[in-house]
């Protein structure tokens, strides 16, 4: 028999308070890196020791992996009995409740659950039988379909707003998409099918209407526990609140300065408001950090303090350290992307491994250019959040016409881009393939075929001088060609247009196609990653990670880049008070996740704001107002990079061959440029 556990020993005060604070309702806002974790673990434990049945109590988390964590540490502290503690995720609590209770619902207990390929495939079925995969213009793809239904019911919006919000492209399909998601709801109904949605909307269902069974279930589970509060949407609040309507004991542990996954349902309100559901709810702050140097706090504490609606926190730390966070700003975004990767092999020197080190940013492809560095100088990283740059399938594409441009018996790229083609199959691309060399009957069968896209690409392909022009150059010229292809392939087209922006911007820093090629083909990032890893087996890989996908997570060295307005925070925030509130938790996610050093990062001039589909661009950034509020700035260690060349500035269109005129002429259009792109910044 163990002893009983000290756990004034084991907890700070504020930790203590909220473990033994058992009856009643409790919010416990846990600062970034306080041991949230730690206070769950030793609760459950706490609640077992003093008697209580581990089967009355329940835990809800977000991840199967962390109930099973916060169970076995729970195990190891205690005995046994914590492992018979009901945990687990809100998903898998409302399939074993709607099993048990299945016939109150008039649902066979043997229902199937659809996972989401499946539940595709249920779509795309409906949308067949309905007939909207017949008409004349391209309506929208299974996956697309799925996708607003389900963030319909998982952000509590009508299906019109989220269609207007993040589908514009298909508002014209806004009825018949209704009436697919109908047609889907009644097949599911009929061949007891249901999707992961269907498992919190039916339990919701049964605890609102069938008082009874919500008696029997609220009685049982006399103490609840749920992790990561402000990750809930609706649907899940709503459920742990009925759950806990009887006993009243119930403990949400969040952070709502973490609270940043509004795109998947989370809704921020559910933890500001827990305290005006559950009258008289405790509140508890855990301040006491145990990951961050205090000067990193101290930035973090300031920029979250400005925060419109918070609970009040001030995060501090008795760990030792006083470097202070430092502000890079780098002439342009090569140049962000070359000072990382120098300093990466610095830090590397003086013995820090790379799976220390992390560079976060606000989106997927804000580290094209970064990718490409890191590369060509064998560092190896892995990616989360966003695919790898040169993997993604629009940016083979475009790949694809630059070797056949080069080199027109490459078989494989024809393919692809053939392919790409509407009305143009495998095996009208393999007989056009055969012919590529057989000029005189090529042309017969092109001409039989009066394909307009195909032939405008042999017309576009006939026109290219791989010789002559640029690498930069040619892309735009299969870009205007590309545009519409693009948007006939891809229903998320228009998310796809910063990655060509980017391929457009490294591949301007070439001179010829085939080193542009080369370079593309042997030192791709997932090469480097096996050579790197050949040579050195103990040297994990560097993190490169969006910010979304970095919560929870923490590193002894963290880069941010693009700390800029327009990317951090994002632009299509800048009309949403509520939307820039959220950002700026993005950037306190970002920030706390740093242990010793954060390094944030801004490039001088950004070459390409507007994107290639309105004319590109370059414009002088602003710094990220999370930095420009409150004189945080000048706080910080400033380091500015060596200021752009006088050529860096030139444009395309100039081409004056008196030099003053040339200058003029060049101010005037930066000056344009500049005013054009702080336009969306004005009030």
């Amino acid at each position: 028999m163990k002893e009983k556990l000290d756990y004034k020993k084991e907890l700070n005060p504020a930790q203590l308070e909220a473990v033994e604070s058992i009856e009643g309702a409790y919010l416990v806002i846990a600062g970034a890196g306080s041991g949230k974790t730690r206070v769950l673990v030793h609760r459950v434990a706490y609640l077992v020791e003093k008697g209580v049945r581990p089967d009355e109590i329940l835990l809800l988390t977000f991840t199967r992996r962390a109930a099973e964590e916060m169970l076995k540490r729970a195990t190891l502290l205690l005995d046994e009995r914590c492992a018979k503690v009901s945990g687990g995720t809100f998903h898998s609590f409302a399939n074993a409740t709607l099993r048990r209770y299945a016939s109150v619902l008039g649902l066979a207990n043997n229902f199937t659950i659809l996972d989401s390929p499946d539940a595709q495939d249920t779509i795309n079925l409906v949308r067949t039988q309905l007939g909207f995969n017949k008409g004349e213009k391209r309506f929208p793809r299974k996956k697309a379909i799925l996708e607003v239904i389900s963030k319909s019911i998982n952000k509590s919006q009508k299906l019109d707003d989220v269609l207007y919000d993040e589908y514009p492209q298909f508002m014209e399909f806004s009825e018949d998409i209704k009436k697919i998601r109908d047609g889907y709801q009644k097949y599911k109904r009929a061949k007891s099918l249901l999707d992961y949605d269907d498992l919190l909307v039916y339990l919701k269902d049964l605890l609102t209407n069938h008082q009874d069974v919500r008696l029997v279930l609220a009685k049982k589970y006399k103490y609840i526990m749920v992790d990561e509060y402000q990750d809930t949407n609706n649907l899940q609040a709503y459920v742990a609140c009925l759950l806990a309507s009887e006993n009243k004991n119930i403990m949400v542990v969040g952070d709502d300065a973490q609270s940043i996954y509004s795109f998947r349902g989370a809704n921020f309100k559910n933890i500001m408001g827990f305290p005006r559901i559950f009258k008289g709810a405790k509140i508890i702050t855990l301040e006491e950090n145990y990951r961050s140097t205090q000067p990193i706090l101290d930035l973090t504490n300031k920029v979250i303090g400005r925060a419109k609606e918070s609970f009040k926190k001030n995060l501090y730390t008795r760990k030792k350290g006083d470097k202070q966070p430092i502000f890079i700003d780098a002439t342009d975004e090569n140049a962000q992307s070359k000072y990382i990767a120098d300093k990466i092999l610095q830090l590397r020197e003086e013995g820090l491994e790379l799976n220390d080190m992390a560079i976060l940013f606000r989106s997927g492809w804000h580290s094209n250019d970064l990718e490409v560095e890191l590369a060509s100088r064998n560092i190896p990283f892995v990616k989360y959040g966003g695919q790898k740059f040169v993997e993604a399938a629009h940016i083979k594409d475009i790949i694809s016409y630059l070797r056949i441009a080069y080199n027109w018996s490459d078989q494989v790229s024809w393919l692809r881009a053939l392919l790409l083609i509407p009305g143009i199959g495998p095996k009208g691309a393999e007989k056009i393939i055969n012919l590529i060399g057989d000029k005189e009957n090529l042309t017969k069968e092109l001409s039989l075929r009066k394909n307009e896209e195909v032939a405008k690409l042999f017309k576009l392909l006939g026109e290219v001088n791989v010789l002559c022009c640029e690498p930069a150059k040619i892309i735009e010229a299969f870009l205007e060609y590309y545009q519409p292809l693009l948007k006939n392939k891809y229903d998320d087209f228009h998310k796809r247009f910063n990655d060509l922006d980017s391929l457009l911007r490294i591949a301007g820093r070439y001179k010829s196609l085939e080193e542009f090629l080369t370079d593309i083909a042997l030192e791709p990032p997932e090469r480097g990653i096996i050579e790197a890893g050949l040579r050195d087996k103990d040297d994990a890989p560097l993190t490169l990670s969006t910010i979304h996908s970095a919560k929870g997570l923490e590193w002894h060295t963290v880069f941010m880049i693009y700390v800029a307005e327009g990317h951090l925070p994002s632009y299509l925030s800048f009309e949403d008070e509520d939307a820039i509130e959220e950002e700026r938790r993005l950037f306190y996610v970002a920030s706390t996740r740093a242990k010793e050093n954060l390094f944030l990062l801004k490039p001088h001039i950004d070459r390409s704001p507007r994107g290639f589909m309105d004319g590109g661009g370059s414009v002088f950034t602003q710094v990220s107002r999370f930095l420009d509020e409150g004189n945080i700035l000048n706080n910080l260690v400033k380091v500015e990079l060596e200021a752009p060349a006088e050529d860096d500035f030139e444009h395309d269109q100039l081409d004056e061959p008196v030099k003053d005129r040339k200058r003029d002429q060049e101010f005037l259009e930066m000056m344009k440029d500049y005013f054009r792109g702080q336009e969306d910044y004005f009030p």
